[in-house]
């Protein structure tokens, strides 16, 4: 029963972090939430817990591609390029994980996304509010 109480306080974080996130900290969270999910998805692994697996592993799928899919190609270029088609890796690597049950590409694609994590992490404020002045202009301009 305690339990259920801390999940709902949890929740309840959760929901008021995202309400007041800006996008580089919503990124952030997704991308630890990717990070934790395969952590839960090795766990179920190792205990054969099949379900479970596929659960996280559909969860990270679809964080990835949600990342995928809030890239800008036109204003970030290559590196945005380069970010779309590791994306796109990283899930397929998931599909592998998932159909052979592998935990060294579950560590593979966690290494893969664990350093984008951080230097997104490093990214210094007044580059933000950069980012930030861009995408309003640009909407404007729409």
């Amino acid at each position: 029963m305690a339990l259920k109480g801390i999940n709902a306080y949890k929740k309840g974080n959760l929901k008021q972090d995202i309400a007041t996130a800006d996008p580089h900290r919503l990124t952030l969270m997704l991308m630890q939430g990717a990070l934790d999910r395969m952590a839960y998805a090795k766990g179920c692994m190792e205990r054969k817990d099949f379900a479970g697996k596929s659960e996280h592993l559909s969860r990270v799928s679809a964080i990835l591609l949600n990342l995928r899919d809030t890239l800008d190609l036109d204003i970030g270029g290559e590196v945005a390029q380069n970010l779309y088609a590791l994306y796109e890796f990283m899930v397929q690597r998931l599909l592998d994980a998932n159909m052979q049950n592998s935990l060294q590409i579950m560590d593979e694609v966690i290494n893969l996304l664990l350093p984008i994590k951080t230097a997104w992490a490093s990214i210094p404020e007044d580059a933000k509010q950069e980012a930030y002045e861009i995408q309003r202009q640009k909407r404007q301009s729409v």
